[in-house]
């Protein structure tokens, strides 16, 4: 049994007269009885009652059948719909690895806009570091990933995005607030909150190179592994922190942000991905992602 033959059960059935059928289906007559013969035979039952030559009427087994006709089509109809979707990345899922830094103003801008556009695409996201979301893409564990450059691996494929420059955090009560720039070297004495190396070798070397460029080392008297944390340690007069400039995103009240005198170094953010992974809902994300990068530079 080949769909035609559905197809041709169906036009039939409906219009209860071989010729109108054949009309309807743009072939002759006698291949049509031909095709409903064949049916019959194969099911082993009689579809239609010949009134006249032409004209019939359904049996009570031709009743049933085109019910069933009517929705093994209409499932059929279904299943092309849903394999194309899927095929132009409108249905299915998408794993996203990020790094805490791109949830204040990069992260919920390009999720915004393609949730609109991709309703149907499940959105599963994982908080990881750059290195972990390296990882994560080698075992397939994540489609795409928004990291910081440099990255160890040169086979992941990837973009840079974003660029933002190093700012300092610090209690709006200090003295150093007032001023409108602040440059690193009156940073000599102060007490510097960081984030343990591991969590982004990439940003804490560019962190630690504007010291160096001063010849001091900084006096890191606080570790925390999230940047709400430190921001939030800043607001509470435990020190002073150098972060990206997306971090003025995070309303925190008695926390004022200035810009570096001195030269500082640009913190890229990427997306990553493997190029022999992409499918049609990762290339959806990438194109999203750069239309919404270019709105936020």
């Amino acid at each position: 049994m080949e769909l035609r033959h559905l197809r041709y059960f169906i036009a039939v059935a409906e219009e209860l007269h071989f010729s109108k059928a054949a009309e309807r289906l743009h072939i002759s007559q006698p291949p049509l009885s031909q095709q409903i013969q064949q049916l019959e035979v194969e099911l082993g039952v009689k579809l239609f009652h010949r009134k006249t030559k032409r004209q019939v009427q359904l049996t009570e087994a031709g009743k049933v059948f085109l019910q069933e006709a009517y929705q093994l089509l209409a499932q059929l109809e279904t299943a092309v719909a849903l394999t194309q979707r899927a095929g132009r990345g409108k249905t299915g899922q998408i794993r996203i690895g990020f790094t805490s830094l791109v949830i204040y103003d990069l992260l919920p801008l390009i999720l915004r806009q393609f949730r609109e556009q991709f309703l149907e695409v499940e959105l599963v996201l994982l908080e990881l570091t750059t290195s972990q979301q390296e990882q994560a893409l080698r075992d397939s564990r994540i489609d795409v990933g928004f990291a910081h450059p440099p990255l160890e691996d040169d086979t992941l494929s990837y973009k840079c995005i974003h660029r933002e420059t190093l700012m300092v955090a610090l209690s709006s009560t200090h003295s150093l607030a007032q001023q409108e720039y602040i440059s690193v070297r009156s940073l000599l004495n102060e007490p510097l909150i960081m984030f343990p190396r591991y969590l982004a070798p990439g940003l804490y070397d560019h962190i630690m190179s504007l010291f160096q460029q001063g010849n001091f080392s900084p006096n890191i008297t606080q570790e925390a592994i999230q940047m709400q944390t430190i921001i939030g340690l800043v607001s509470a007069g435990m020190g002073v922190a150098i972060a990206p400039s997306s971090l003025q995103n995070l309303q925190r009240s008695g926390v004022a942000y200035r810009p570096i005198l001195d030269k500082a170094p640009v913190i890229e953010t990427a997306v990553i991905w493997q190029q022999n992974s992409l499918t049609p809902i990762l290339q959806n994300f990438l194109q999203i992602s750069a239309n919404c990068c270019s709105q936020l530079n």
